[in-house]
């Protein structure tokens, strides 16, 4: 068993700036992310939820702190090398979906595969890229809906395109921001059982941020944020 953390934030502090105003948001937050596992984020509007999870994803830089993947510190990388870090070792997912409009279910998780390659390598393999595309909308139960674009998708088809996409480049870990906060509860309960199935499955991390405790009853690791602090954790024992 893997004991080391796969994600690890140390000291983090971050602020925006509103106007003449410095508003801080992350006010020294220590996370160690247990491999293997599915950690629930929660906590109300405005605790720094989101703005922790654009940090581990390596969208954003903390003002302070030093965020780790498997031992290697992240935050400090250049540009060029934190965009290879997201596509080849991290999945995101967020409560929009952002899929795009023009493409059909499977152009939009054939995606991460035409970003990290180049033209050349991506025609080279496209026959295999496809399917895997094709393969990663089956897991997700969407096949049938493969040239169908986001406009003629439900809610809940959108979001699992997305989870397809996540995973179109193999990550360790997935982060989700509020993956259910636009469906219906039972549409949300079935996108969970999938994120369940992924993990336990495939030994996927999930790091999730939901508003829903019945949503973050199902993880195995429950964090608290208020005022842009962890609050406490509570880690269940495993079955």
């Amino acid at each position: 068993m893997n004991d080391q953390p796969v994600l690890r934030a140390s000291g983090i502090y971050k602020s925006y700036q509103k106007d003449s105003l410095e508003v801080p948001v992350l006010r020294g937050v220590d996370l160690d992310v247990p491999h293997g596992k599915i950690t629930a984020m929660v906590g109300r509007s405005g605790s720094g939820k989101s703005t922790l999870m654009h940090l581990l994803a390596t969208l954003d830089r903390p003002d302070q702190g030093e965020i780790y993947f498997r031992g290697k510190r992240i935050d400090n990388a250049s540009r060029a090398e934190r965009d290879a870090f997201r596509n080849r070792d991290i999945g995101v997912i967020f409560q929009f979906y952002h899929l795009l409009p023009e493409l059909s279910a499977v152009e939009n998780v054939l995606a991460p595969m035409m970003i990290g390659q180049s033209t050349w390598q991506y025609f080279r393999h496209r026959k295999a890229a496809r399917l895997r595309a094709e393969a990663m909308l089956d897991r997700v139960g969407l096949l049938h809906r493969a040239s169908h674009k986001p406009s003629e998708l439900s809610g809940g088809e959108m979001q699992r395109t997305a989870i397809a996409r996540s995973l179109m480049t193999q990550p360790s870990v997935l982060l989700a921001d509020e993956p259910t906060g636009n469906l219906d509860a039972e549409t949300g309960l079935d996108i969970l059982q999938l994120l369940r199935g992924l993990n336990r499955e495939d030994g996927l991390t999930v790091v999730m941020i939901t508003h829903d405790d019945s949503i973050a009853a199902g993880a195995d690791n429950l964090l608290r944020m208020k005022n842009g602090r962890i609050q406490d954790e509570r880690l269940k024992q495993a079955a």
